[in-house]
């Protein structure tokens, strides 16, 4: 069962959670934006940070100046140094093997590798050859970067609170930008009730385009052998406004590896944009999604499953509070617990399962939504997806994600665990690990 510490802070949570929602339903209709917001003001943000302090630099862009989205860009110090393999040190409050009983599907010994702020690389990194060029890829000639491969992450919170720049969001991030060796992009997508369904969805894809058209633009930049665009050649103009290759991503990122990762409501934004990039095809080259992470999805539907009964009181996250999330995210004409964003395994879904892309389902112990998460993992796997369920006992929703629960053993250990099986489809060299 989960401590007592978690079960007080749980009632003080769900206090909290069922005001904020009762005051977004009780809002007047004047108050929707139709730029949209990303962030709540009561929500604790950490600063961007580009100076690779704890091992991770970050920064954040507003990219389509029709809405609010945006991404925070996670870039992990292992990119710096091509030929680096993993420091045997573990994270700072990680799991021992003592505590990886925690997890019934532990897979693997391997730690976290740990990179410390080098002075060196401080001093160099205004240009000098071989050194990290800061917010400008090395321009050709000047030394190989490591190319890493990319996580599309999407935060939690219920459709209605959370954000990509959140305290607790920051951390998990850095913590997966570290152990996955990827430069991870959180985004920052529009929440409801201002924006309502398709609004995150869509932003998903608009992002998953953006990545495709970056990696378009630092292609023609290198064709033109790193020289500066100039003049009207300066901008490239695309469908949601003018950009030029931001720089990061161009230096370190290989979209040809690219993960989505959605916690919570966050998965349901990543199973989406999995199927239209199915759907999509070669039309978003050089971008490939070759693997999906959902952890505990917030998929519901019109039939109650046995957990959807028996844990409809479960901790944080209860059912009750969630139905006001689904009322707040769905349009009131088509609302629907068996609506596409709700129910992955609704009829006409498309496209067809067969063709969706690897799939790891982490679920807890104590969720009301670990049923139909587990079902929608069994109805890949008849279909030949590998689409492992990883289920952690005494856990509950959002036990690796949530900012009390982040220094965990539970939560470190679930974070190596994600990553051990990301690496199967992001590395050069094939399959890593063996099981």
């Amino acid at each position: 069962m989960p401590s007592v510490a978690v079960k007080l802070y749980s009632v003080f949570f769900k206090f909290l959670l069922k005001h904020r929602l009762q005051n977004r339903i009780q809002a007047p209709p004047e108050d929707s934006d139709s730029f949209g917001v990303t962030t709540r003001p009561d929500e604790s943000v950490a600063p961007a940070n580009p100076s690779f302090s704890d091992g991770v630099a970050t920064k954040d862009i507003h990219i389509d100046p029709l809405t609010s989205l945006s991404i925070r860009i996670f870039l992990p110090d292992s990119a710096l140094e091509p030929n680096s393999k993993p420091s045997s040190k573990p994270e700072p409050g990680s799991a021992n093997p003592k505590t990886a009983s925690l997890s019934r599907l532990r897979r693997n010994s391997y730690e976290p590798a740990i990179f410390l702020p080098r002075e060196e690389e401080r001093r160099n990194s205004v240009g000098d050859v071989g050194a990290y060029r800061g917010y400008a890829p090395a321009p050709s000639g000047e030394g190989r970067r490591k190319k890493l491969p990319v996580v599309l992450q999407f935060h939690g919170g219920g459709w209605v609170t959370g954000s990509n720049d959140s305290v607790a969001n920051d951390v998990f991030c850095r913590r997966i930008a570290r152990l996955c060796e990827a430069v991870v992009v959180a985004v920052g997508y529009r929440l409801a009730p201002e924006n309502r369904y398709p609004a995150a969805f869509e932003d998903g894809m608009k992002v998953l385009n953006w990545l495709a058209k970056q990696a378009n633009l630092a292609e023609c930049s290198k064709l033109m052998g790193g020289r500066r665009l100039e003049g009207q050649h300066k901008h490239i103009v695309g469908s949601f406004g003018a950009s030029m290759v931001e720089p990061w991503l161009a230096a370190h990122g290989n979209p040809a590896r690219c993960v989505l990762l959605g916690v919570s409501c966050g998965a349901n934004i990543a199973d989406h944009v999995a199927r239209k990039a199915v759907e999509a095809g070669k039309l978003l080259d050089p971008v490939k999604v070759v693997a999906q992470v959902l952890m505990y999805p917030f998929f519901i539907g019109s039939v109650p499953t046995r957990s959807e009964i028996k844990l409809a009181n479960s901790y944080f996250y209860d059912k009750a509070m969630c139905m006001l999330a689904w009322k707040l995210f769905l349009p009131e004409k088509e609302f629907s617990l068996d609506h596409p964003a709700a129910n992955p395994l609704a009829p006409d879904h498309s496209p067809p399962l067969k063709k969706m892309p690897p799939t790891l389902t982490v679920v807890a112990d104590h969720d009301w939504m670990r049923d139909r998460a587990i079902a929608y993992s069994e109805e890949l796997r008849k279909v030949n997806v590998d689409a492992p369920v990883y289920e952690y006992k005494d856990a509950v929703h959002e036990f690796a994600t949530l900012d009390v629960l982040l220094k965990s053993p539970q939560a470190q250990v679930c974070a190596e665990d994600i990553a051990i099986w990301v690496k199967k489809y992001i590395s050069l060299r094939g399959h890593e690990f063996s099981y």
